[in-house]
């Protein structure tokens, strides 16, 4: 019934959408027109033009975001477990996560060229935070009488970090990752937009140089259905791997 719902709204939003702007209330040169974005949609599948464009947009993020996480679930373990390394870094930490990485950017186009790996560079820093910091704090909230336990019973740290801290960071960890697919992507679009000849950051470029506000749209929604379709796949990944958790 829920899901009845949600759809109910959202072609409310759409019919809302079309009635502002064929009343002129909202202009049509500024809001675009939803009969339009979709058709442009349905053309760019039905020609296939839009799968090379989406294909690239979609390796710099599943890369950006693959490479991010990967890095930071090992440097939060790192950190968490060894409160000297915590203590050096900890202000150097801080400085990077307050800097805005969007600001990088450029600075990657340079170092890597306009290829994809100048957007994974970018779409690594974005995500690297939200999972490291998840990370950590799930590593710090173990409980220390379940640690207490387990060092009683002869655990060694290989087994403490397999069978305690492993098991308490996950649920910390998928938490970052539903935010972190976002990031990637903007990771990905915002490179494109600096420099690339091919993605859905650059098909949207385009239409903005020609003031093409339905295309414009229309790659938006491809991005936003791309980056839905991402994170239902982390949560089914999420759903096998936390059938302990209750509902």
């Amino acid at each position: 019934m829920l899901r009845i719902f949600q759809a109910l709204l959202f072609v409310g939003l759409l019919c809302l959408w079309y009635a502002l702007t064929e009343t002129g209330i909202m202009p049509k040169f500024f809001f675009g027109e939803p009969i339009v974005v979709f058709s442009t949609m349905v053309d760019w599948v039905v020609s296939g033009d839009i799968f090379y464009h989406l294909g690239i947009t979609l390796t710099e993020t599943v890369l950006g975001f693959f490479i991010g996480a990967v890095l930071a679930l090992i440097c939060g373990l790192w950190f968490a477990l060894s409160p000297t390394a915590s203590a050096l870094s900890d202000p150097y930490i801080k400085a990077m996560n307050a800097m805005p990485r969007v600001i990088l950017a450029p600075i990657f186009a340079l170092w890597f060229g306009l290829g994809i790996w100048s957007k994974v560079a970018l779409g690594v820093t974005l995500v690297f935070f939200v999972v490291f910091f998840n990370v950590y704090q799930g590593i710090k909230e173990v409980s220390p009488v379940v640690l207490a336990n387990a060092r009683m019973l002869g655990a060694t740290r290989k087994q403490l970090l397999r069978t305690v801290y492993l098991p308490s960071a996950t649920s910390w960890v998928f938490s970052s990752l539903h935010t972190s697919v976002g990031m990637a992507f903007v990771g990905a679009v915002v490179g494109e937009y600096l420099g690339s000849s091919a993605g859905v950051g650059y098909l949207i470029l385009q239409a903005e140089g020609v003031f093409d506000v339905n295309t414009v749209f229309a790659g938006i929604a491809i991005l936003t259905i791309s980056a839905l379709i991402l994170d239902a796949v982390v949560t089914a990944i999420e759903n096998r791997l936390l059938k302990w958790r209750p509902n």
